[in-house]
This record gives C-alpha cells, structure tokens and sequence, in this order.
C-alpha cells in the first residue's frame, strides 16, 4: 500500500492507530505538538473500564477487541508495562451496569461475597480481574514498536488539515479535545479536566474505583512505578495547573477509600483533559483536501478502546 498516512496525535489512540495501519503496510507519519509522555494518555487512569463514554453496539465491540489485545500484550510482552490487576469495582446503584463484565473472564464475583472491609457502607460490587497499564512504559513501548515497523515522529503543531494533502494522502484525525476544531466541522467536544496524585507505593497491590463516591470520583490504581490517585471529572474545566484544593480532597477520599495510602509520600502530579463527545466519532470526514478520518470523543475510555479504535479505522481505510 502507498498512501501516504498522516497520524495527528501521539497519546495512546494516535500511537495504536499508528500501530495498527504500519502493521497493514501504510506508509506513516505521527504529527505531535508534544511527546507522548506529556499528553493526556500519561496522566489517564489506564485501566480497562468503560469510563463517561458512550454505550453502544460498535463500542461493545471494541472493547472486546481492546481487552483480547491487552491479553496478548501481557502475555507475549512484558516489557510493554501492562498487567492484568485483580480490583474491586464500587457500585452505588440500585440497579449498576454490569454489561462489560461480559467481556472479562470469569473472575468478577458477586460483592456479598466480598469482605464487607472492601466496600464503603451501603455499596455494592464486583471484584474482576482487567488489564492496567503503567502509561510511563506502555506509550514508549508503542513509539519503539512504531518505529520499528517505520513511522516516522514530527513534533509540530498542525492547526490546518487541509493543508497536509500536500505531503500526506490521509490524516487521522486522534489529537483528543482538540480535534473537533481542527477538522473545523465539530464544536460537540468538551474537555473533562482529570486531575491525579502520584504517590508511591505503601504495598497496595489491587485497584479500586468509585465512580460515584458522593464526595467525588476516586480511584486508586497500582502501577509498576508508583500508585495513582486520582480524581476528578470537571466537565468544561481547561487549567493544567494542579489544584491544591483539590488535590488535597482526592488524597482524603483514597485515604478513607484505601486506608493504607494516608500518608504516602507524593511522587509527582498531574492533570490532564479528556475529550468528551455524546458519541464516539470514528468515521470518514467527507470535503477535505485529502481523505481524512475522525478518531476522538473516547471521554475516559481512550486506553479501554484504543485497539478497537485502532482496527475501525484500518478497516475504514481498507
């Protein structure tokens, strides 16, 4: 294949997607105003979760196909820095959706047979056992497996889409909040500021999460360097800047959530914006100078639906 394939955004959907279409024979270039280490992907949870994305047939099947190919890198690469962590998921709903617990093996129990130390008072929930990465080792390892299939890296900002047919005969639109601006068509998206706390680690050795603590989202997340809590979900906020305020709201709610983190000495902090849309828009953006595709609006869920992604957008092109 000779198309020449202009990939915008290195964060984890831009790298598997880069991925993804070299490992088809296209000729690819990743286009980045910052390193993948200093993108929204590095700060994200990473953990295998359908998290403030859309629910829908298409993306039932892409995180079934993100979680098979989490399988494999786990086992076939260590060095990716992807394991497979047992946690326990809190519910706080009458009735909590339970639909991507048809994809996990069959590890998740039912919460009265957890220790009732595992759940606040008054929740439920599931143990289950899913894919977590450690975002310091995995978006390396996704660069080096890129470049040694051949893409190519330029770190430039690219404002106008357009422009590229000169050089590129397709772009790939995956530059997360800021993609519906720069394909000019889509005013939907909206950041979703996260902020997280890394800490290391005292020996916690299973996540946890807690959508829906009244006192905010809170996650505790076991990485191979450091333990990640995190977090917030502040729809239409945009600072980078870390919030002491917050930041000191998140370290209470692990705490309480996790008593063995209170105290921890702090590693280092972060804040990044997911790109939130009603719908998930991968498709074929018709009217450009040259053949372009959308790949964002994944909200929480861009690492659980990466490879998912990855493949719908090969196939387009195919």
């Amino acid at each position: 294949m000779s198309d020449r394939v202009a990939v915008i955004g290195a964060g984890v959907i831009g790298l598997s997607t880069a991925l993804e279409l070299a490992a088809k024979g296209r000729d690819v270039t990743v286009l980045a105003d910052a390193d993948s280490l200093e993108s929204t992907s590095a700060v994200a949870g990473a953990v295998w979760f359908p998290y403030a994305a859309e629910r829908s047939a298409a993306v039932d099947a892409m995180l079934a196909t993100t979680l098979e190919r989490f399988r494999r890198i786990v086992a076939d690469h260590p060095e990716a820095g992807v394991d497979l962590r047992t946690g326990v998921i809190v519910e706080r709903s009458p009735e909590p959706d339970r639909s991507w617990t048809a994809w996990v093996d069959a590890t998740a129990v039912d919460a009265s047979e957890l220790e009732a130390i595992e759940l606040p008072a008054g929740a439920t929930g599931l143990r289950t056992t899913v894919p977590l990465a450690t975002m310091s080792l995995y978006l390396p390892w996704l660069r080096e497996r890129c470049a040694g299939l051949g893409v190519r890296f330029e770190r430039r900002a690219v404002d106008d889409v357009d422009a590229l047919a000169r050089a590129f005969d397709v772009a790939v639109v995956a530059a997360g909040v800021r993609s519906g601006s720069l394909l000019g068509d889509d005013a939907s998206v909206v950041p979703i500021r996260g902020q997280v706390v890394r800490v290391e680690n005292p020996g916690v050795t299973e996540f946890v999460i807690d959508d829906d603590d009244p006192a905010g989202l809170t996650y505790v997340l076991p990485r191979r360097d450091c333990l990640v809590l995190g977090g917030t979900h502040e729809v239409g906020a945009t600072s980078l800047e870390p919030a002491p305020a917050i930041e000191a709201g998140i370290l209470e709610r692990c705490a309480r959530l996790v008593p063995a983190v209170a105290g921890a000495p702090i590693v280092s902090r972060a804040v990044g914006l997911r790109p939130g849309r009603e719908r998930l828009r991968i498709e074929e953006v018709p009217g450009r100078a040259l053949r372009s595709i959308a790949a964002y609006g994944h909200g929480g869920s861009g690492m659980t639906l990466s490879w998912g992604t990855a493949e719908r957008v090969a196939a387009l092109l195919e």
